[in-house]
């Protein structure tokens, strides 16, 4: 993504939009964690947060983002639920953070898991 001002010009790497976008996920309930977007052997093990972006991909077409994330979300927690409100929260910060359209947010549920409770 890049903007052209009289001053000069600003340039976003797809990575960036990626750390917005994980950093949004993580804050959102029922998310345990995000994945990979490669699922080996049919487990999806839970990224770090220096990793991140590694669960999100992002295309920028027309001066529209669209975006897929690869999530991990709490047994128990209604799944469409929690992908809708990961979606709507996703298009927010970017949105806010970019000022550039969301075209789509697509959630893909690489697996359930029970968290920790302390």
């Amino acid at each position: 993504m890049s903007d052209e001002t009289i001053f000069g010009r600003i340039q976003v790497s797809p990575r960036a939009i990626s750390s917005i976008v994980g950093h949004t996920v993580l804050r959102c309930y029922g998310v345990v964690g995000m994945a990979p977007a490669t699922v080996r052997d049919g487990i999806a093990d839970i990224l770090q947060v220096e990793n991140l972006h590694r669960g999100v991909g992002v295309q920028v077409i027309e001066d529209q983002i669209a975006i897929d994330l690869y999530v991990i979300i709490e047994y128990g927690m209604r799944i469409s639920e929690v992908a809708h409100n990961v979606m709507e929260s996703v298009k927010f910060s970017v949105e806010q953070a970019l000022s550039m359209p969301v075209s789509e947010v697509n959630v893909h549920v690489q697996g359930i898991r029970v968290s920790n409770r302390d």
